[in-house]
């Protein structure tokens, strides 16, 4: 075997044989890795990685042909339009989850179900090396957000390309899921195929991948409350959030509550001639934007009555510490193309997002939208709705009081339907526990740096329920960018990320393990 050094920008030198390996605390990029096994016999790529793993380390040195291997799987998996939402595709999801099955076989569990739901079925998979030692139940789904518009999509939303950018100059995975949540959740089955095939587990490690997390998980409620024999764990790990950049690792500490709600209203009986009817007719678009705009005040307030009375207020010190995170306001209005910011008066825009609830018009319709012109005043008009809420809100209260107001706010000439969807509680995890320490040394191994705690504006309604019911703490393991574009187009997830992540994972099992013992 023609041994290689490997430079710190995964340059290839074959001309200079050494007897070890010399390897980037960042990694091999992309094209080096796969130029690298391009370049090796199948002989000469085992022999390779027993000469990485003898030298005994847990970071990205021995973890790279685990890394490698998935990009392939990966795309093959982003391939699948696995869009919960669209029953057009429920074939494509529920293949879905047949594939992730067999990843997990492949990847070293011994025990691997596909568990039957009235929904999408839930993938179940384990691996006990033994009783007496902790047990990582790690959660994460499948199934991705619909694409739409495809218009504003660069490539293919199932077709995925890995292309470079300026913040990912190694490479970004282009795709619908490549990171909520398919490319994060896969970072945990290359990194207990790591852990397996080279008896560096040390711990059971138990998995739990749903395919409704995207529409409210409602079957996988049910499915924990009835075996929580079988999910019995130590601690949740899940990596369906994110952090602050690349340079500065952050453990989300807290998640939003959501409400969800649909909204119908209805005028004529039929559509009208606008030329002989308008001004004499209610038009219900009309009648629902301005419903929808008197949801906020002047001040970016919500103006639903009792809304805030449950809300949590953080203390001047605690929203001092929040505002220590690295933060550019001109970048991120770069970032997203805009002049200004906008929400809540006296809020930044950090607090805005995570500490603070927000009602947002997700979608809304009505009327004649298609080429040209038709002059009419619809019979009805919709519009979906998410609320946002912060810990001590109650989705279900939160839900009644829109529906409640929102039918009193609706004048008489038009008739109002509130429909909920689908919600869940928010959800904190503290800092002072042994997940949390463990988590926060694996990234100070691999990042270099201490990871900050922070306050996640999204919602992962299960989490709260995995509490109640399991009696364990979750641990939001994130690597995933605000810049990822998840639920736009163009979603992405940088290799940069990936590898990070596949390379974390592993050393919070050891330190979890010996923190445990």
């Amino acid at each position: 075997m023609n041994l290689v050094r490997i430079g710190t920008c995964g340059a290839l030198q074959p001309d200079i044989p050494v007897d070890s390996f010399l390897v980037s605390e960042f990694g091999l990029g992309f094209d080096g890795i796969a130029g690298f096994y391009s370049r090796l016999s199948t002989e000469e790529e085992l022999d390779f990685e027993k000469a990485f793993f003898s030298q005994g380390n847990w970071g990205v040195s021995t973890v790279k042909p685990y890394i490698s291997a998935g990009n392939k799987e990966l795309i093959d998996l982003l391939k699948i339009p696995s869009i919960s939402a669209d029953s057009a595709f429920a074939e494509a999801t529920q293949q879905t989850a047949q594939v992730v099955a067999n990843q997990l076989e492949r990847a070293g569990c011994d025990s691997v179900e596909i568990c039957e739901t009235p929904g999408y079925p839930i993938v179940y998979a384990e691996k006990i090396i033994d009783k007496s030692l902790p047990t990582v139940l790690v959660y994460g789904h499948y199934d991705v957000q619909p694409p739409d518009p495809l218009d504003l999509w660069e490539s293919g939303p199932f077709e995925p390309v890995i292309k470079k950018t300026d913040l990912h100059p190694e490479g970004a995975i282009f795709a619908r899921g490549a990171c909520d949540d398919k490319g994060q959740m896969y970072m945990h089955v290359k990194a207990l195929e790591y852990m397996t095939h080279n008896d560096a587990l040390p711990c059971n490690v138990k998995f739990m991948i749903e395919g409704e997390e995207e529409v409210g998980s409602d079957n996988l409620a049910d499915f924990v409350k009835n075996n929580t024999t079988k999910l019995k764990n130590d601690v949740i790990l899940i990596s369906d959030t994110g952090m602050i950049a690349k340079d500065t690792p952050s453990i989300t500490t807290g998640l939003r509550g959501l409400s969800y709600v649909e909204v119908e209203v209805t005028g004529p009986n039929r559509d009208l001639h606008s030329g002989i009817y308008g001004g004499a007719v209610a038009n219900p678009i009309n009648i629902l934007a301005k419903m929808i705009a008197s949801l906020h005040d002047e001040n970016n307030h919500i103006t639903i009555p009792g809304f805030y009375d449950k809300v949590e207020n953080l203390s001047d010190e605690e929203r001092a510490e929040m505002a220590k995170a690295p933060f550019s306001l001109e970048d991120y209005k770069d970032s997203l193309q805009i002049n200004a910011v906008y929400g809540e008066k006296g809020y930044t825009t950090n607090e805005r997002n995570s500490i603070r609830p927000t009602l947002d018009v997700n979608g809304i319709w009505g009327g004649y939208t298609g080429e040209g012109a038709k002059t009419v005043i619809a019979s009805k008009a919709y519009a979906k709705i998410s609320m946002r809420l912060v810990p001590n809100q109650d989705c279900d209260e939160i839900t009644q009081l829109f529906k409640s107001h929102f039918e009193r706010i609706a004048p008489e000439s038009v008739n109002v339907k509130v429909t909920p969807h689908h919600g869940g509680q928010g959800y904190v995890t503290p800092i002072d526990t042994i997940g949390y320490k463990a988590a926060a040394m694996a990234y100070k191994d691999t990042f270099g740096t201490a990871p900050i705690p922070q306050r996640g504006g999204g919602s992962i309604p299960i989490v709260a329920l995995f509490e109640k019911e399991l009696k364990s703490k979750t641990i939001l393991m994130g690597f995933g960018l605000d810049s990822d574009a998840i639920h736009s187009p163009n979603e992405h997830y940088g290799l940069f990320n990936y590898y990070k992540g596949i390379e974390t994972i592993p050393l919070f099992y050891k330190y979890f393990t010996a923190l445990q013992s």
